[in-house]
């Protein structure tokens, strides 16, 4: 049996902006997604010890294209600590834990150098696996002698990330922020803009055709000091779900009717770059008071939530910094703070379901 874990992810700054190109944060948080693979006998594929149906799980059908065409049934076991639709990256953790059990699996033929001879990277120029017509063999060269690493040495951050982000793109009709899928991969920390950002450590691009024309981004590292040991994430989730889709068209809509809101579109990306410094500098009360104000940007663009807004009033009076996080219209709000059960006390009363984790996460690991 082979056993890995993703977590899920929020985003701490920049929604519905970053669809204009302005930058975005998220964070990995700590309630994660187990995947445990093994070989089976039956013909079919099984999840959790029903038959496998490739349209109900396309995020595992994409892998299985990309990942394991040639290879033996399978039999999965998936446990998620990690909402579904509630805009916390659960298929997002699917995605990169599933991806890392199978590679762990499956191996990676190398050189007698040991460069690559089979699998995706940004590195060497291979990934193909946002294409259409997938070849049915893993990209690479042939390897004249070299061996085949497994396990934790055949697992790349970077691998998964292209992987998680091709599955959600053709999930989602060819559209995909690697936002979510980066989080989960990296861990910590994360800042997606469409340029380069000299406040971050720059880790890879990024690049997708779209049924709008391609779409590049530029993926960055946030690192977190000591002092955000301090602090908690709260997430309380309304139950309501909305779908991403309907909330990104209803902005779009608000803007060509009043072109004059893309100021605010403007203002939220200036935000966001001077979060990243506050986080940076440690300073936890520029990041909470910048958090309140996105919220309210937000808000100015139609995408929160009666619901929504009873769970940020009734932590905000405990909390450095609350907003919704997400899409809106309904899924979850976060709020930054050092009084966590406090808090997750007033969302439960308010009607909500609290989570608690830190500001970042650890990423995706291979357990056995």
């Amino acid at each position: 049996m082979t056993a890995a874990s993703a977590p899920g992810k929020c985003i701490l700054f920049g929604e519905h902006a970053v669809v204009y190109g302005q930058p975005a944060i998220a964070v990995a948080i700590e309630q994660r997604c187990e995947v445990k693979i093994e070989e089976t006998n039956t013909e079919n594929w099984i999840i959790d010890g029903l038959n496998y149906l490739p349209e109900k799980h396309p995020h595992v059908e994409g892998l299985r294209n990309r990942l394991w065409f040639q290879g033996p049934s399978l039999k999965l076991n998936i446990i998620s600590e990690v909402p579904a639709g509630s805009g916390l990256g659960s298929s997002a953790a699917l995605s990169i834990a599933l991806a890392a059990a199978m590679r762990a699996k499956k191996g990676r033929r190398v050189g007698i150098d040991g460069s690559w001879h089979e699998g995706y990277s940004s590195e060497i120029n291979q990934t193909d696996a946002y294409s259409d017509n997938l070849q049915k063999t893993d990209p690479g060269s042939i390897c004249i002698g070299g061996k085949k690493l497994f396990g934790i040495d055949a697992i790349d951050s970077d691998e998964l990330g292209i992987l998680g982000h091709a599955v959600e793109a053709a999930s989602q009709g060819g559209r995909a922020s690697p936002t979510d899928t980066a989080a989960v991969s990296l861990g910590g920390a994360v800042l997606v803009s469409d340029k380069r950002e000299e406040s971050a450590e720059w880790q890879y691009s990024r690049n997708l055709n779209t049924p709008e024309g391609e779409r590049k981004w530029e993926v960055h590292k946030i690192s977190l000091p000591e002092s955000f040991d301090e602090v908690s994430l709260v997430i309380g989730d309304t139950g309501v779900h909305a779908p991403t889709g309907d909330m990104v068209a209803g902005v779009a809509e608000l803007l060509q009717k009043n072109p004059e809101k893309m100021q605010e579109i403007v203002a939220i990306g200036k935000l966001v770059r001077r979060a990243t410094i506050a986080m940076k500098d440690g300073d936890l009360q520029a990041l909470g008071n910048a958090m309140t104000e996105n919220h309210l940007l937000l808000r100015g663009l139609g995408v929160s939530h009666p619901k929504l807004e009873n769970l940020i009033k009734a932590a905000a009076p405990y909390s450095l910094g609350v907003k919704l996080t997400g899409a809106g219209g309904g899924g979850c709000m976060i709020a930054l703070t050092t009084q966590p059960k406090t808090v997750s006390q007033a969302i439960e009363m308010a009607g909500g379901t609290a989570y608690v984790s830190k500001l970042g996460a650890g990423g995706v690991h291979l357990h056995e």
